[in-house]
């Protein structure tokens, strides 16, 4: 008779002898005071079963800690082989029982990655990143470009500038847009240094720094435009006159935002002073 039941008399007779386990765990632990932990079972508990055999069920892993679990990533990313594959199914495993996506976690990671100089691992977590939705800021782009270019992957650098960021020069942050400046005049790529640089002053962006002008001006020399240089090079020669503007219209916009916050006491008080002087 056994050997025809269909189906569901089989998966009946199955839970029936899981629930019965799972019960004689329960009493054991009732009458030792021992707990006693059920292993991880993908069935939930319905109106039918005893409310009493069904013990609540847990994240893997949820008693270690973040710092823990950071580095246990962390080291097992370093001894992994360069296959992606690898790389991608270790990163998948370990965010499998977390509720939110760990991104101050894999920053960490990152940062410490960077100082190791592991340049490859680096893109390969990044790009694992972005597949999943996540990271998507100009902080972690600059830090992808970045590695790309040590790792010696400079074409792909710019192909991943020209398609998420170069095409919106107009608001791209100045520190993302000296870096991909310094990219490409490490790398000896000239026309596209003075092109990006243009384009910038395009959309009247300003910069800030002298660095910039002197890589600009070193690459219109190597590239035999003398007068080029000399023009940008009297354009911004403020820059090389005057020491740190940016730091000093930092300081005046913060002595402006610190005056707008002071009481009317204490502006009287300031100008008084100010008057005797």
């Amino acid at each position: 008779m056994w050997r025809l039941r269909s189906p569901r008399i089989s998966y009946l007779v199955g839970r029936l002898s899981q629930i019965e386990i799972t019960d004689v765990k329960v009493q054991h632990h009732r009458c030792c005071q021992t707990q006693v932990s059920p292993p991880r079972s993908s069935l939930q508990q319905t109106k039918y079963d005893p409310p009493d055999t069904i013990v609540p069920r847990t994240y893997i892993g949820e008693n270690v800690s973040r710092k823990d679990k950071t580095k246990y990533l962390y080291s097992t990313l370093l001894e992994l082989n360069d296959s992606k594959e690898a790389v991608y199914g270790a990163l998948d495993a370990w965010i499998a029982w977390e509720q939110n996506f760990p991104i101050a976690s894999l920053k960490t990671i990152l940062n410490s990655l960077e100082k190791e100089q592991q340049w490859h691992r680096v893109v390969q977590v990044i790009k694992w990143m972005l597949s999943k939705g996540q990271g998507t800021t100009m902080g972690t782009y600059g830090q992808l470009i970045r590695a790309l270019d040590m790792d010696h992957r400079v074409e792909e650098a710019q192909k991943f500038w020209e398609m998420k960021i170069g095409s919106d020069l107009h608001s791209v942050p100045w520190q993302l847009c000296h870096l991909m400046i310094s990219v490409y005049y490490r790398n000896n790529m000239l026309e596209d240094l003075v092109k990006l640089f243009k384009g910038l002053e395009a959309f009247d962006r300003k910069p800030r720094d002298k660095t910039i002008i002197q890589k600009v001006a070193n690459a219109y020399e190597m590239l035999g435009l003398l007068k080029e240089k000399e023009k940008v090079l009297a354009k911004y020669s403020h820059l090389f006159t005057e020491e740190g503007p940016t730091k000093t219209h930092r300081r005046k916009s913060f002595e402006s935002k610190k005056h707008m916050h002071l009481t009317s006491d204490q502006r009287q008080s300031r100008n008084s002073l100010s008057e005797e002087k």
